[in-house]
């Protein structure tokens, strides 16, 4: 009885012994260690709470849930709203170049930057530009695609806000997204959109701006061609529902998106919600993050 026990023993060690070994060659021969590697996502920013954590901070989440084996770190490109942040709320966060040096002086070897940013504009350019100066300081470093790159992104795009907002396409209601805009040659994205979700036979969509072109009024244009519009939902083409999405879109001062088409005799609905909170658009925040990985 003795010796039977003894080989179990040492039969129940071997197993164990073959385990963790053939463990440990699995984790050698697989990709970079976990503590070497990291994904950097980089906004914007926002002084709004509770939008940040449901935009930013869900496409965050989303890129650690698809990609377990590496930590995500937070950058904002304003310093104005990490300063505000700072000094009203004492949440430090990191500048892009904070968030490098961090990075560095923990011993990230593989970094892959993934901005939030709709396109490729000029806060994407200065991200890209900061990278170019620490590139000695890295192994590798990866930049991410904008949200809307290539026609897969704006085809992905477009089915997920119409797909949000399917339920008021009920041929009375014209469905208006109200972007940023930027003097920059990417602000062609807003008349791309415009013109792909015509294609796709959302002729009841409407894509206007704040600061550039299209505007308002060409919005209001063109929404005066169909006679059986009796409301107007408006809802931000920004991933944050920030200040623009609550008050230049919702406010109720008299220069508001809000203001000026309730004017017009239209219904309004506002849906302070920014496109980071829609699952499909984070899917292409991740896909992104998985191109930068594999051309690592």
């Amino acid at each position: 009885m003795r010796k039977k026990r003894t080989v179990l023993f040492f039969a129940a060690l071997m197993a164990a012994l073959c385990a963790a070994g053939c463990g440990a060659g699995e984790e050698k021969t697989g990709s970079a260690p976990k503590e070497d590697t990291a994904i950097l996502v980089v906004s914007f920013g926002t002084s709004y709470n509770a939008s940040r954590e449901l935009t930013i901070g869900a496409i965050e989440k989303a890129v650690e849930v698809a990609f377990p084996d590496y930590p995500v770190r937070r950058a904002f490109t304003s310093q104005i709203i990490i300063d505000k942040l700072k000094k009203r709320d004492g949440l430090v966060i990191d500048n892009v170049e904070e968030a490098l040096d961090r990075a560095a002086a923990d011993g990230i070897k593989n970094l892959i930057v993934q901005p939030t940013h709709l396109m490729d504009g000029y806060e994407y350019d200065d991200v890209a530009n900061a990278l170019k100066d620490y590139e000695g300081k890295f192994e590798k470093i990866a930049l991410g695609k904008p949200l809307l790159s290539d026609d897969a992104d704006f085809d992905a795009a477009i089915k997920a806000i119409t797909a949000k907002t399917a339920s008021y396409d009920d041929g009375e209601t014209a469905v208006c997204f109200m972007g940023h805009g930027t003097e920059d040659d990417a602000n062609g994205v807003y008349a791309k959109m415009q013109e792909k979700l015509e294609e796709a036979g959302y002729g009841n969509y409407y894509i206007g701006t704040v600061e550039a072109e299209p505007t308002l009024d060409s919005v209001l244009e063109s929404m005066g061609g169909n006679h059986n519009y009796k409301k107007v939902v408006l809802e931000p083409l920004m991933i944050v529902a920030g200040d623009h999405a609550n008050n230049d879109m919702a406010g109720d001062e008299e220069d508001s998106w809000k203001s000026i088409i309730e004017g017009k005799g239209y219904q309004v609905e506002c849906i302070l919600e920014g496109l980071g909170q829609i699952p499909a658009i984070r899917d292409i925040y991740v896909g992104h993050v998985r191109a930068a990985l594999e051309s690592m």
